[in-house]
């Protein structure tokens, strides 16, 4: 073989590389089927469970080049709660479930959510999960990845992408939670009624409750069923529910503004994940093989033969080309980022504040959801002095 053939087929060896090396990932759109109980639970054994507004997980992002958007973060810090709230009431293994602020702690079972990745092909979540007792259930990492027919509206009718993670959360809270007696049930029911109690009243209600240095509590007494102080506190209690209750409504609305853009923008985030991933693989793939080529051709071009010079210098040409290729295709991918930052930008567009009107005053919800149930809160202890004269 000519040396001007053995340069051109390393060349040519170079370049089949590149085409040969694509792959193809199948990804299924079946999920986790949901755990369901089979028989009706009494009320009396029925716990409520509080799912907090999730961490958006921003400060983490400490790579410039991650593909997190803070506004879409913090949009679906919000979206993810009540998405998992709604699998959860699907159990029919639960009292009420409800997307609750951070600052309130009074329910039986408090769930924990930090997005760890969100960009359209793979959601990770970190989930802790404890009752009111201070008793830590579980805490644990969730991925899933999306393929690209969960997209596909024709298939999914209008399922969550992801809805596979949300089914298993909430299958391990139900397995946890049936290792649990029926005294056990009851008792977190009761710690849950006295921890409001004394927060409202703390002379009247700190002796029934004893807190370990571990932050675990226990019942030590119990007040009489018809103390007046209590019935006062489960009256306040239920306005606190009510209020939670109208947070569900601003949840529920703020998800269903939410879905077109958020789900458009997650099908586009997707495209531009698997795109940039590809551009990048290629732009590696052919700077390697243009620098090869290159270092080939600078070999031949040093040939005694006319032919190996001439192959040499066609060598370093298509290897210079391939180099060129390598870091276009590595602006391209950057252009991607770019573009996913424009839809982040036009979500957080389409997601305004919200307005409910309560009984005596009028309040906006918008990103701080948790200072306006701080002002609810102090709010009830007001009526609740008012009431008891204290």
């Amino acid at each position: 073989m000519t040396d001007a053939l053995k340069y051109l087929c390393l060349l040519g060896l170079s370049c089949g590389l590149l085409l040969g090396c694509s792959s193809h990932t199948v990804k299924t759109t079946n999920h986790v089927p949901i755990d369901r109980v089979s028989a009706e639970i009494p009320e009396h054994l029925l716990l409520d469970v509080g799912v907090q507004l999730f961490d958006p997980g921003i400060d983490d992002a400490a790579d410039a080049d991650a593909l997190i958007f803070p506004e879409v973060r913090k949009a679906e810090s919000r979206y993810m709660p009540v998405q998992l709230v709604e699998t959860l009431q699907t159990s029919a293994a639960w009292g009420a479930v409800r997307v609750v602020p951070p600052a309130n702690t009074n329910s039986d079972i408090s769930v924990r959510g930090k997005i760890l990745q969100s960009d359209g092909e793979v959601l990770e979540l970190e989930i802790s999960v404890s009752d009111i007792s201070g008793e830590a259930w579980f805490d644990r990492i969730y991925i899933e990845n999306a393929s690209h027919y969960a997209y596909n509206e024709r298939l999914i009718k209008g399922a969550d992408p992801f809805q596979g993670i949300y089914n298993q959360i909430a299958n391990d809270i139900l397995a946890y939670k049936n290792t649990l007696s029926d005294a056990e049930v009851r008792n977190l029911r009761t710690i849950a009624e006295l921890r409001f109690a004394r927060d409202f009243s703390p002379s009247a209600f700190s002796e029934h409750l004893s807190q370990s240095k571990n932050g675990h509590y226990t019942v030590l007494r119990l007040p009489a069923d018809d103390d007046p102080m209590l019935n006062r506190v489960r009256r306040i209690r239920e306005r606190d529910y009510l209020f939670i209750d109208t947070l569900q409504d601003y949840y529920g609305t703020f998800v269903r503004e939410m879905g077109g853009p958020y789900q458009t923008w997650r099908a586009e985030s997707y495209e531009a994940v698997i795109t940039q991933k590809e551009l990048e693989s290629q732009a590696t793939m052919r700077t390697i093989a243009g620098i090869a080529a290159i270092v080939g051709g600078i070999a031949a071009a040093g040939n005694n033969s006319g032919a190996g010079r001439a192959a040499g210098q066609v060598a370093i040409a298509a290897g210079g080309y391939m180099v060129k290729s390598g870091f276009d295709k590595r602006d391209e991918a950057k252009m991607h980022s770019e573009t996913l930052i424009e839809l982040g930008d036009s979500l957080e567009a389409a997601i305004e504040p919200q307005i409910i009107e309560l009984e005596d005053r009028t309040i906006t919800l918008s990103g701080t959801v948790e200072g306006q149930y701080d002002q609810w809160r102090e709010l009830l202890k007001e009526i609740y002095k008012a009431e008891t004269g204290l």
